[in-house]
């Protein structure tokens, strides 16, 4: 089933209103989720709080394999966030999507390349600026001529690919599954029979799905801190 974006123009630029929505509901939900965990902090946690803390846990793993806790302590609260936030993307499109005279408003809003190559760009682009920053313009600059120099282009286009894989990879996998939910959602409408030959296949997609955006968010959370690891730590 295809849907057409809300799509407005304003002072000469483009903006898609499901995105702007669902990328605003994705923040205000991580924003409490934060907030309840940590506006009553125990020394035994309970509730919200155990389960951030099991979060900062889970990412102090993903860190502590990428790279030594001195230089990626440092990296634990964008880890956290970027974990959190693109699982609550990915879940969103899950249980229903919201259609208005032909057009999508709500949905993952990670199943848009435009949001998915924006994290990638952003992720990217903060891997340069700690690599400057904690080794230095220079020191940094000469690892792209390193170890020999007429590897300079591969290495500018190694930055391309990553950015790309980074994101094509998010917005794939969200992107087909809703594409499938939407599929399986239609037969269902169909009549009796459709209901009753959709219902199982639905269920058990939707389980499928909410397993593949798990594991989407830990992928990208985890390419993040490897992609960090190469530009700050000096063994690489």
């Amino acid at each position: 089933m295809h849907h057409g974006a809300p799509i407005v123009e304003f002072l000469g630029l483009t903006f898609n209103l499901s995105n702007v929505l669902m990328v605003t509901v994705t923040s205000v939900i991580v924003f409490l989720i934060a907030i309840a965990a940590t506006r009553s902090l125990q020394l035994r946690p309970t509730g919200m709080q155990n389960f951030l803390e099991w979060v900062m846990d889970f990412v102090k793993g993903i860190i502590g394999s990428t790279m030594d806790w001195n230089t990626g302590g440092r990296f634990l609260t964008l880890g956290m966030t970027l974990i959190m936030y693109i699982f609550v993307a990915n879940m969103l499109g899950l249980p229903f999507s919201v259609s208005v005279n032909g057009e999508l408003w709500w949905k993952s809003p990670t199943a848009d390349p435009t949001i998915t190559l924006t994290l990638a760009v952003m992720i990217v682009g903060l891997t340069h600026y700690y690599g400057i920053k904690l080794r230095g313009v220079k020191h940094y600059g000469s690892t792209f001529f390193s170890p020999m120099k007429f590897l300079f282009p591969l290495k500018v286009i190694e930055e391309f690919a990553n950015t790309l894989t980074l994101g094509l990879r998010l917005y794939g996998n969200i992107y087909a599954g809703e594409i499938l939910l939407g599929l399986l959602a239609g037969l269902m409408t169909s009549g009796i029979g459709g209901a009753i030959g959709g219902a199982i296949p639905m269920m058990v997609w939707q389980g499928f799905s909410i397993f593949v955006g798990t594991i989407q968010a830990f992928i990208f959370t985890m390419l993040t801190m490897v992609y960090m690891s190469h530009k700050v730590s000096h063994d690489h």
